[in-house]
């Protein structure tokens, strides 16, 4: 007999494919604004962390079922802000709730959710800077980062989909211009890069939250899982083919050398899909490590 916790539910393992349905009730519930990118990340990696049935329970406690329409609630005649995924909702206007950032041999930040400005103004000495967008809003639709770096460095990190143009002017040192170029999406704001740096230097760089990131590493292991699904249903077939012979030619020998060899070369693409798959993983690994640094 099963024991069975306060609340009826089995101390029981979860499985992969459990872990998986919970998967997509988060994603559905991010794509229809239930969920916002920041809980998306949290609840998405309580999944992973999830053991037993107990510890999945509460992840989607609060969130329909696949396939269910909640009530619709009350009309509200009150306008309310868009959603965060849209552009034109992320142009907000006012006055921004940061425009400095200073570091005298030190460093500041500025990331997560906050307002960028008209213009933001840097300065580093000895030091560091990151300016971090992925996630902010944006008081106008072309802002400024006015970048300072004298023996220091500044990181200015935008989301994808945001166009860039880089002005700043570099003695002994530099700006990136790596990311310009690149067409922003419609309604997507125009960030210019601007500054002076000596001996020391402004990066730019275009980068996905950590949310979003995760939400493509499960689709990038779902397509494994499928891959592996198809080679595996590819190799059983050539076994069966092998063991049965395959009947004869017209000589009277057997077909068992051919179906020999579909096997090895079936086996041979299965080991360079693995090696592939190690590879991937690998870069998975020293991204997650680039991000955490």
């Amino acid at each position: 007999m099963t024991d069975e916790l306060p609340g009826g539910l089995p101390e029981l393992r979860a499985s992969d494919a459990d872990r998986e349905q919970v998967t997509e009730v988060l994603r559905d519930a991010l794509a229809e604004g239930r969920l916002d990118m920041e809980e998306f990340e949290e609840r998405l990696e309580a999944t992973y962390k999830a053991r037993t049935y107990r510890d999945l329970e509460p992840i989607t406690r609060d969130l329909p079922a696949p396939g269910v329409t909640p009530p619709s609630p009350a009309v509200s005649m009150v306008k309310q802000p868009a959603e965060a995924g849209d552009w034109a909702g992320r142009v907000v206007g006012g006055d921004g709730s940061s425009r400095w950032g200073v570091a005298i041999m030190g460093g500041f930040e500025r990331k997560g959710r906050w307002t960028m400005p008209k213009r933001f103004n840097s300065f580093a000495f000895w030091g560091g800077g990151v300016i971090d967008l992925r996630e902010a809003n944006f008081a106008d639709g072309e802002v400024v980062v006015n970048c300072v770096a004298i023996m220091g460095g500044m990181s200015v990190i935008v989301p994808p989909g945001v166009e860039v143009v880089v002005r700043g002017i570099g003695v002994m040192g530099g700006f990136d211009h790596r990311e310009e170029g690149v067409l922003g999406d419609p309604g997507a704001p125009r960030v210019v890069v601007t500054g002076f740096a000596f001996w020391g230097g402004v990066g730019v760089e275009r980068k996905v939250t950590k949310a979003e990131r995760l939400r493509q590493k499960e689709e990038r292991r779902l397509e494994k899982l499928e891959r592996k699904a198809a080679r595996q249903e590819e190799l059983e077939e050539s076994r069966r083919r092998a063991l049965e012979g395959g009947g004869t030619r017209s000589d009277g020998r057997g077909d068992s050398l051919d179906e020999a060899r579909s096997l090895h070369r079936a086996a041979m693409e299965q080991h360079r899909e693995m090696m592939r798959e190690h590879r991937e993983e690998r870069r998975e690994r020293r991204e997650d490590r680039r991000d955490r640094d």
